[in-house]
């Protein structure tokens, strides 16, 4: 009988050994590692978060699934430039933002080298060759096959194998955004793999996370993503915020400081936004008043932010601020301090 206890006690232990053992390996596995085939949702978001994010140049080649390898040379609105490094980004930069609703346009000199987001280099010969590319890069933009570039896995990371029958077959480690894409694009069909959890990513506002497991990888993904799309919709905005101001003319139709509207004291004058990014203010009643000068900024993050810089005249200076724009038609743009919600500007077309 007490053999037959002690064969018990034994069995028991070993079934609670094995169990924690296991309990410890799905841990360290994150999700089931037989969802993760080399068709998975996680083998795309790795390969995809893995691809060479091209966008660093958009400015200039507006392509984000590739990059321009310099020395490269183009004409920009009409100004040859030759960019030898990235230092030389600023030259066209501020020749594309010298006038705000101008056409830009960037024609290359070929051949040119440009880098894929699969990390490949292609000579570039004509400019048939440089579209079909810009045209790839549309297609799979709209096909969810892009590059994610709203989050980066931070490296090292451990991938776990398994045979199609859940038997562990190793691990590999991971050193690089490269070396990750080239192992979840050459992944074989016959074999699974899991993600070593936890793991670290970086947002595109700086911000580390952990990642603990596949569907948490998935969710901040989504998260990204969003906030990527309504930072591009709050761009276009912006643009067309630009185009509104440059080819109007506008008055101020309502400015509330701590309940009272102050706007008769503009009543007289109308302000006249140029596309250089100035703007003037004229007393069309009594031409005898000196004109108001100011600069103006659009800018845009999650919202559309209007920056006015008045000078010289101390009723103007007041509008001096950094709004946020609330909303805007083409007859009509109302405006929040970013500083104190209770101020309010509305400038209405003139």
């Amino acid at each position: 009988m007490k053999n037959l206890k002690f064969i018990t006690a034994i069995l028991i232990l070993s079934f609670i050994g094995f169990t924690s053992c296991q309990d410890e390996i799905d841990n360290e596995n994150g999700e089931n590692p037989n969802t993760n085939s080399a068709n998975s949702v996680t083998a795309s978001n790795l390969e995809r978060s893995s691809m060479r994010d091209g966008s660093f140049d958009d400015f200039l080649d507006g392509n984000s699934c590739s990059s321009i390898l310099l020395p490269v040379t183009a004409t920009i609105n009409g100004t040859q430039v030759t960019l030898v490094s990235q230092s030389s980004y600023q030259q066209v930069i501020d020749i594309l933002a010298e006038f705000n609703n101008d056409n830009d346009e960037v024609v290359f000199q070929f051949p040119l080298t440009v880098q894929l987001s699969n990390y490949t280099e292609v000579v570039v010969t004509t400019q048939g060759e440089y579209d079909a590319i810009v045209n790839a890069c549309q297609q799979a933009e709209n096909a969810a096959e892009d590059a994610i570039a709203c989050l980066d896995i931070n490296f090292p990371i451990t991938i776990l194998t398994y045979s199609l029958n859940l038997d562990q077959t190793g691990s590999v480690v991971i050193e690089s955004e490269q070396e990750l894409y080239a192992y979840m694009n050459n992944f074989s069909n016959d074999e699974l793999f899991a993600v070593n959890y936890p793991i670290t990513a970086t947002l595109s506002n700086d911000t580390v996370v952990t990642i603990s497991s596949d569907s948490d990888l998935q969710s901040r993904i989504n998260e990204c993503l969003m906030d990527e799309d309504a930072m591009e919709e709050a761009e276009e905005n912006a643009d067309t915020l630009e185009s509104i101001l440059v080819e109007g003319l506008f008055k101020v139709d309502a400015f509330v400081t701590a309940g009272v509207d102050t706007a008769t004291d503009y009543a007289e004058f109308t302000i006249d936004f140029a596309n250089d990014w100035s703007c003037v203010a004229e007393n069309t009643v009594n031409t005898t008043v000196e004109d108001v000068q100011g600069t103006y900024e659009i800018a845009s993050e999650f919202e559309v932010f209007f920056t006015l810089n008045f000078t010289g005249n101390a009723t103007f200076e007041l509008l001096n601020n950094t709004w946020e724009v609330t909303s805007y038609s083409e007859t009509s743009i109302s405006l929040q301090s970013t500083t104190n919600a209770a101020i309010t500007l509305v400038l209405g077309q003139a």
